[in-house]
Parts: C-alpha cells; sequence; structure tokens
C-alpha cells in the first residue's frame, strides 16, 4: 500500500473519535454561516458584475459584434460565483481549523501512533499564522496571475481546484510537522514531497464541491497530512547519515 493510501486509512479510522467529529462540524458551520451571509446579501450583485465583465470582455474578443447570449452569460457568472463561493467557505474552514484543531488532531495522532516521535517543535503559532498569511497571499496573487485564463472554458473550471490544490497543502503542511520536526527536517521533507503533497491537496480541493464528503474532507485530510508527514519524519530519522558506517 502506498504511503499516501496507508495514510488516507488512517485517517478514515481516526476521523469518528467524537473530537473528530465535532471539529468536522464547528469550523465548517462558521464558514458556512460568514460567507453565506455576504452571498445572501451580495451575490445577485455579484453574479450581475461579473456578467458585464464577461460581456464586455467577449465585445473587445469578437471586433464589437453583438452576441445574444445574455442568458449563457448570467448562467456562466452563476456558476463563477459558485466556484468562488466554495474555496472561500473552505478556506475559511480550513484555517479555523488550522488555528484550533490541528494541535489537538496532531496529538491525538501522535500519541496513538507514534508515541515514540521525539518532539523538536521546528513550528510555533507565530509560524503557523505566518503560514496562513503567507498561504493567502500566495491564494491572491494566484487568483489575479490567472485572471485572463479564467474566461477559457477549458481552464476556468481547473483553476480554482489547483489554486486550493496549492493552498491546501500549504496550510496542512506545517501544521502536521509544527510540533515534532525542526525547521531543516520541515523543508527537508516538504522538497521530498512536493508532488505528493500538491496531489493530496487536489484531491481535497475536489471533494470540497461533493455534498457531504466536503463537509468532512478537511479534518480527513488533515489526519490524513499528519499520518504521511509524520510517518516521513520518522523515515528520515530512522535513515543513515551519509558517509555514516554502520556497524553489525
Amino acid at each position: 500500500m502506498s504511503p499516501v493510501a496507508r495514510s488516507l486509512l488512517y485517517a478514515f479510522a481516526n476521523m469518528f473519535h467524537p473530537r473528530m467529529i465535532w471539529l468536522m462540524i464547528w469550523p465548517m458551520l462558521i464558514a458556512l454561516a460568514v460567507w453565506g451571509t455576504v452571498l445572501l446579501f451580495t451575490g445577485a450583485e455579484a453574479v450581475a458584475v461579473l456578467a458585464g465583465w464577461m460581456q464586455e470582455w467577449l465585445k473587445s474578443g469578437t471586433f464589437f459584434v453583438r452576441w445574444d447570449i445574455g442568458g449563457a452569460i448570467t448562467l456562466a457568472a452563476k456558476v463563477l460565483v459558485f466556484l468562488m463561493f466554495v474555496p472561500l467557505v473552505w478556506l475559511t474552514a480550513l484555517l479555523i481549523l488550522s488555528a484550533f484543531g490541528m494541535p489537538a488532531m496532531v496529538e491525538h495522532v501522535a500519541s496513538r501512533r507514534f508515541p515514540q516521535l521525539a518532539r523538536r517543535q521546528g513550528g510555533s503559532l507565530a509560524g503557523s499564522i505566518w503560514n496562513g498569511v503567507v498561504a493567502v497571499a500566495g491564494l491572491i496573487g494566484l487568483g489575479l496571475v490567472s485572471i485572463p485564463f479564467w474566461l477559457l472554458p477549458p481552464l476556468w473550471p481547473l483553476i480554482p481546484v489547483a489554486i486550493m490544490g496549492w493552498l491546501n497543502q500549504r496550510v496542512l503542511r506545517y501544521d502536521a510537522l509544527a510540533e515534532h520536526a525542526s525547521a531543516d527536517e520541515m523543508l527537508r521533507i516538504f522538497s521530498a514531497r512536493r508532488g505528493t503533497l500538491f496531489w493530496m491537496g487536489v484531491i481535497l480541493a475536489l471533494l470540497a464541491y461533493v455534498p457531504l464528503v466536503g463537509f468532512v474532507a478537511p479534518v480527513l485530510f488533515g489526519l490524513a497530512f499528519i499520518h504521511l508527514l509524520l510517518g516521513e519524519l520518522q523515515a528520515l530519522r530512522a535513515a543513515p547519515i551519509e558517509g555514516e558506517v554502520l556497524r553489525p
């Protein structure tokens, strides 16, 4: 079994603990309440503005030929608003979980599967906050850079998933190792597992759009990141140092 599959299996078994179930519920409820309220009061205006931008872009791109596709543009604008709404809810819940839930999740996993793993505390609360700030800044930067591509039909469903995949792994990986790994160990593991972590983040981003599954996915994948990265840390420390002579 691959390390990712094994981590997901362990995470699935852990997520039914009462404390983990509670962590599934309240961050998502808060995020839904906040952004649902925003959408209720500003959703129609956001759709109208976005539809206007898309109409102007279409006219300028076709030499101002008039197209009678107002209904299609409005529908596309609603889809785009929904595609932006889900990541906003997801990001808010993920940041709440990162700040208030990940330490408890790390303790839950470490005490059961990695009780002998030394805690070198390469991360800190300040580091976690800074990591969240960098993640949000990266989200904004990637969103701005990708704006021209959002209007291309083959790409606009993929762009938010790719961006959220990067953000998911950026937030979760730090908190998964902050208590146990040194700063150098964290950098080494993040570098060695960059591709794996990104694709785990992408799968997590896709699950956000699945009804009910998206509700529990933050905790499931938070636990999976912890299992995977603590396992990587254990393997790193067990590996022989280069140049070391192993005696029988």
